[in-house]
């Protein structure tokens, strides 16, 4: 599950990663939670990429009632080409979801530290991503996004059963062509990322509170990680 992330990247930066050709301006941002807002990277009728802002929690198109509809954040990459909810979007509309790093929770209810996860490397990560588009019957129009999730690899089995699809930027322009229609062949690109790549820090308790969106929430804490 990826339930939280952060996009701390000047504009500058994630438009030179991600090859969107729009002009963007966005705030830091180091504790995004689901039903906010969020950046997307996706690619228009004409075949340029774009940035986008959607709401994170995905609607499928045909949901009649959102509000009866549980918040999908995650589509698990096992399933999400059968799934009702995800098979449209992973044929026609997938997206990269820009981002420094993610979050996950060890520990009981009440006492769970959170701890931050990154690329060792310092390179951003580009989260495999659907998107939808909702018509509702009075007219009112909203996009939406889930993230692809997998199994874990080494060092995500010590916190975490899952995290999410991590793509690599040579595979950016494959994932983000929905021309064919079709997400057979996608299975390569569903997989964690290679063991060894990613650094793990415990971090401040105060990351726990999705309101506390500063800095300060991504300071290391002192004592075990696991």
């Amino acid at each position: 599950m990826c339930s939280r992330y952060s996009l701390t990247s000047p504009p500058e930066a994630v438009r030179d990663m991600f090859g969107y050709t729009n002009e963007a301006e966005f705030p830091p941002r180091y504790n995004i939670a689901p039903t906010e807002p969020v950046a997307i990277v996706r690619t228009t009728h004409s075949g340029a990429r774009e940035l986008a802002l959607v709401r994170w929690g995905l609607i499928p198109s045909w949901a009649k009632d959102p509000t009866k509809l549980s918040t999908l954040i995650n589509a698990r990459a096992e399933t999400a080409t059968v799934k009702p909810s995800f098979r449209a979007s992973m044929r026609h509309r997938r997206c990269i979801i820009p981002a420094d790093a993610f979050y996950e929770w060890t520990g009981k209810p009440g006492s769970k530290q959170p701890h931050m996860i990154s690329f060792k490397s310092g390179e951003m990560m580009g989260f495999a991503g659907v998107w939808d588009h909702w018509l509702g019957p009075d007219g009112s129009e909203i996009d939406t996004m889930a993230i692809l999730t997998t199994k874990p690899n080494t060092e995500m089995t010590k916190i975490h059963d899952r995290m999410p699809v991590i793509l690599a930027p040579e595979d950016y322009e494959i994932w983000l062509d929905c021309t064919p229609g079709s997400s057979v062949g996608l299975e390569p690109f569903l997989k964690p990322v290679p063991d060894g790549s990613l650094e793990i820090i415990a971090v401040s308790k105060d990351l726990n509170n999705p309101h506390n969106d500063r800095p300060e929430i991504q300071e290391p804490v002192q004592g075990k990680l696991f």
